[in-house]
């Protein structure tokens, strides 16, 4: 959509994502991520860690019982998404302001860990349409006569 402020955050999930179900029964899930800023400091010749942002992130449909099920609390994860203001009144009555990411994609940070990925046995996501898979015992560079360029 035209106009959406796209953020990209990299950081630590602060709990488990917390998968739900809206009354007509779509799954979404809710996770907070945290990202502190890390600073050398000269003086005290160590790393220092700031003020930590936070930033409520929420996911939806499909998507959200992938993040339920791979994520969990202390991942370092890389989340993109639109940056949301969301206001409302508290039990004070007083105006308050919230921003939130609406995710359009999530995963684990491989800087410090490894992961393992699986795609989902449902196939089709998002109307993307799903390449035929090659049988993995074929190799199509042997076929190929060795006078003879890569196809790209």
């Amino acid at each position: 959509m035209s106009g959406e402020t796209q953020i990209t955050i990299i950081g630590s999930l602060g709990s488990d994502p917390e998968l739900r179900f809206t009354a007509s029964g779509v799954p979404v899930a809710n996770f907070d991520v945290a990202s502190t800023p890390r600073t050398f400091d000269k003086q005290r010749n160590e790393w220092v860690d700031g003020e930590a942002l936070w930033l409520h992130c929420t996911v939806w449909r499909e998507f959200a019982q992938h993040v339920a099920e791979s994520l969990s609390k202390g991942m370092r994860v890389i989340v993109q998404g639109n940056l949301k203001a969301r206001s409302y009144q508290d039990r004070d009555g007083q105006k308050r302001t919230v921003h939130e990411v609406d995710v359009t994609e999530v995963g684990p940070s491989l800087r410090y860990a490894t992961a393992a990925v699986t795609r989902s046995q449902s196939g089709q996501h998002s109307g993307q349409q799903q390449r035929p898979r090659q049988d993995p015992g074929v190799d199509p560079w042997a076929q190929q006569p060795s006078d003879q360029k890569p196809p790209f």
